[in-house]
């Protein structure tokens, strides 16, 4: 493991030098490019004494012991727990962000847990984790800190998980997901003007780690659309989404269409009606999405999952807790025998939907 330097400026990977003596950090696809003491937009990969360093490496904002379903993965491992953590800053810049208080924080004093890979591994393990989130702000900016963890928690037997925007470069994106097991990928929108306006990006590169992730990797992925009123919720907009998920992922990726609550700089915006999100799973169901959820509301029917051999429950949910089972041999219906596409064991975990904040300060290895 490469040496941790004095005030977490970790060697980063991924950049290159310029013929003008800039550094470009080769992470994601804002390339950006830093002179001396500068930092890049996601304000945590900076330039240190002529080399690009990670300053957040062994740094989170905070531990949590969230039910799988929360990230939200319901299709991986349903009912367990998962030990999840994130840093600070973000390479995207949406209006509308629900953790911005994170994402977009440049107060590195909120950076309160410091611990190593090998403490979140064996802490994981201690508290009855299967896995272990990246998550809250999105690990792509965090790349070494999270290789690192994952490394050490695969070593343990722990999945790892990755809750992320997709906006990665070609590069890293390899070498990111060789290292985790599932992810939850933030499909904003289906155009390219919502990208350009609200998230300050490019629609492209998150359909690009889309399909390299199907067609390229063994990552289990679903992936969630946050409906905000007026702005990606059309009829044309859903159908159009929708269709492609299909044509190029294939009808057994899990969908999730989640409803906005008015935050960051668009405070002024609704919250999503529920009645988007029921159109939005209709019309994503009838274009032959087999798995279309609702989220961030109250909905048994589009919170659970339901057998598209004949119809029956599956995995019954009420919000994140699980209220029926109807899987067996890994994975099939009871009834008809159809497989359910994901990552399911021989029984469902039992954690509901508590959340626990936990502190990793002062680990011991079991």
């Amino acid at each position: 493991m490469e040496e941790v330097l004095e005030g977490s400026h970790y060697p980063a990977r991924y950049w290159h030098r310029l013929e003008d003596g800039r550094l470009q950090c080769d992470v994601c696809p804002r390339f950006c490019k830093l002179q001396p003491g500068q930092r890049g937009l996601c304000f945590v990969r900076a330039r240190h004494d002529d080399r690009m360093v990670l300053t957040t490496w062994g740094r989170s904002s905070g531990f949590c012991v969230d039910p799988i379903e929360k990230k939200p993965l319901v299709h991986f491992l349903p009912g367990t727990p998962v030990l999840s953590f994130g840093t600070a800053g973000c390479n995207l810049t949406c209006k509308f962000c629900q953790n911005w208080d994170i994402s977009k924080a440049r107060e590195f004093d909120r950076l309160n847990d410091r611990a190593l890979p090998d403490q979140i591994a064996r802490a994981a393990v201690q508290l009855g984790c299967r896995s272990v989130a990246f998550t809250y702000n999105d690990p792509v900016i965090f790349l070494e800190y999270a290789v690192d963890t994952a490394r050490a928690c695969r070593a343990l037997g722990l999945k790892t998980v990755a809750v992320t925007a997709g906006y990665i470069a070609p590069e890293a994106r390899k070498d990111f997901y060789a290292h985790m097991d599932a992810a939850n990928v933030d499909l904003k929108a289906f155009t390219q003007d919502f990208y350009h306006r609200l998230c300050g990006g490019h629609l492209d590169a998150v359909l690009d780690t889309l399909l390299y992730l199907k067609h390229e990797t063994e990552v289990w992925f679903e992936i969630t659309t946050l409906l905000i009123p007026g702005e990606n919720d059309s009829d044309g907009e859903i159908d159009a989404l929708s269709r492609w998920v299909v044509a190029s992922l294939g009808p057994d990726v899990p969908l999730h269409f989640t409803a906005f609550h008015p935050d960051w700089k668009m405070s002024a915006k609704p919250p999503t009606a529920f009645s988007t999100l029921s159109r939005a799973r209709s019309i994503a169901r009838a274009n032959g999405l087999r798995h279309v959820y609702t989220g961030n509301v109250r909905d048994a029917t589009g919170a659970s999952t339901w057998c598209h051999g004949c119809g029956d429950l599956l995995i019954g949910r009420d919000w994140h807790e699980l209220t029926a089972w109807n899987l067996e041999d890994g994975g099939r219906c009871r009834r008809c025998g159809t497989r359910l596409a994901g990552v399911f064991e021989a029984s469902p975990g039992t954690w509901g939907r508590k959340r626990q904040p936990v502190r990793l300060v002062g680990q011991e290895a079991p």
